[in-house]
This record gives structure tokens, C-alpha cells and sequence, in this order.
């Protein structure tokens, strides 16, 4: 566990949203457990469940705080939205309660400005799905995003380090499986498109 003091002293709301079959709640989990490496004190990982089936929309939360976190419902305000299929954007709810200075996290091969979205937050995309299929991340015909995403959100936030999220993979991941997952990591992070509000 590293030092306090390179911890961000920010907190993270982050609420997720994917579809079944995506990993979307592993993630939520997997963040909050780098998170708990790096050295944060409170961290926090939610589902919300609703229609379980394969295909259906999922969404979870995390929070993550320098202090111990007393708040155990689904993510309202988020600071960060990550959106692991694009065609969820069409849902109002998806970007709810996400305002100026926050960040929406798009797996998506377009760039931040073809989303079309008119918003105070800025906006992030990478092609998750792109890099999956490339590595054969995938189950029943579908990419597996859910770590290959978590390269997007390191590179928006720097929340956590390589270091602590490999630690995270390894307490999930068999070797071969670790290796793989860590490989879709960094090569998303490589390929994330930022665009900020005021730029």
C-alpha cells in the first residue's frame, strides 16, 4: 500500500452502466479495490439490480474517498459516469445528475464530439470493444469491456495507478488471464480521446 500522500484528495462518485454480460458490476469492484491498494480509506462498490438477462441495461456505483465512506445507496450526483455500451446513451438517465466538472466515460470508437451530447461535464471515449475482440476478450460472441474500459478512466482521472489496478487484476485473474486483461487495460488507456467543456 502506498502513502497517503499520493493519494488524489478528491472523493469519486462513479456510476456505471453497461448491459449484462458486460461485467459491468466487476468493474464497480475492481475499481474500489485498487482504490483500497492504493491506500484510500473509504471505498465502496454497489450494484443495482433490475432485469438480470444477458443484453439488459445494468448499472452500479462506486465511491471512493481519501476518508471511510458512511454512504451505502446508488450513486445520484456522480462525479464520473463510465458507459460501457454507447447505445445506452440514448437514456436520459445515463448522464443524470453528472454536471460541470465531471467526467462521462464513453466505450465508443467515435470521438468525444460525434457523440453529439450538449453537456457542462466533459466527455471521454475509447474503443474498448476494438481492443477486446483484438485480444479475444470475449464470451457468446460478446467483447468483455469491463477491464479494457478501466484503461479510459485511468487515463481521465489517475485515480489509481497501473500498480495498484494490477494488483487489483491479480486478486481476480488467474496468470494467463491477469496478463490479458492488463494487456486490454493499457493498450485502452493508449487510445482514450479526451474533450473538455472549455476547450
Amino acid at each position: 500500500m502506498v502513502e497517503k500522500s499520493s493519494i488524489k484528495t478528491r472523493p469519486y462518485d462513479i456510476r456505471w452502466h453497461g448491459r449484462g454480460g458486460q461485467g459491468t458490476v466487476t468493474a464497480a469492484k475492481i475499481v474500489a479495490q485498487a482504490a483500497y491498494f492504493k491506500g484510500y480509506r473509504g471505498v465502496m462498490a454497489t450494484p443495482s439490480f433490475g432485469a438480470e438477462r444477458r443484453g439488459a441495461p445494468v448499472s452500479a456505483s462506486t465511491r471512493i474517498s481519501p476518508e471511510p465512506v458512511m454512504i451505502v445507496s446508488q450513486v445520484e450526483m456522480p462525479t464520473i459516469v463510465v458507459v460501457l455500451d454507447h447505445t445506452l446513451l440514448k437514456y436520459p438517465e445515463v448522464t443524470e445528475g453528472l454536471g460541470k466538472g465531471g467526467w462521462l466515460v464513453v466505450n465508443s470508437w467515435q470521438a468525444p464530439e460525434e457523440l453529439g451530447i450538449k453537456a457542462d461535464f466533459d466527455i471521454a471515449t475509447a474503443d474498448a470493444t476494438g481492443v477486446c475482440r483484438e485480444l479475444g476478450l470475449m464470451a457468446s460472441g460478446l467483447a468483455i469491456v469491463n477491464t479494457a474500459i478501466l484503461g479510459a478512466l485511468l487515463h481521465v482521472t489517475k485515480m489509481v495507478d497501473m500498480a495498484s489496478l494490477q494488483s487489483a487484476l491479480k486478486e481476480r485473474f488467474s496468470n494467463k488471464d491477469m496478463d490479458v486483461n492488463l494487456t486490454a487495460v493499457t493498450k485502452t488507456y493508449d487510445i482514450t480521446k479526451m474533450k473538455r467543456k472549455d476547450d
